[in-house]
């Protein structure tokens, strides 16, 4: 199998949601746009995720299950999937970063990364 047989890139798009966020009661929303890339050879399917969530005091919340937003996407080589989720935190910035579990069409299973973002209310950070 070449190295490229399971290339999935992971791009993120935050964005920080004012109108259901409540600053004054320490309740910050923030959605994020995902898009899962096969650049591989093979056929992939999503099986589950798997999240860290760090908020600006340290606090750190897992989040583990099975697709993403009721769904496991099938991806063919050359093909993206986009979807768009949210988290809430308790402070202005924060960071997300986490994994998917990914299976082949031949049974294989691999690891692709959801590299580190930034979660920010805009203008927070210099």
């Amino acid at each position: 199998m070449s190295d490229t047989a399971n290339k999935i890139n992971v791009e993120i798009t935050p964005a920080y949601i004012a109108e259901q966020s409540d600053p004054l009661n320490d309740h910050y929303v923030f959605s994020y746009t995902v898009t899962i890339r096969n650049d591989g050879d093979m056929p992939a399917r999503l099986l589950t995720r798997h999240w860290i969530i760090t908020d600006g005091d340290g606090q750190v919340q897992e989040v583990k299950g099975e697709g993403v937003i009721g769904e496991q996407p099938h991806i063919e080589p050359g093909k993206n999937y986009q979807y768009t989720s949210g988290t809430f935190m308790n402070t202005p910035v924060g960071t997300m970063r986490g994994s998917y579990q990914m299976v082949t069409d031949s049974g294989e299973t691999f690891e692709a990364i959801i590299p580190h973002f930034r979660l920010a209310v805009p203008n927070i950070l210099h």
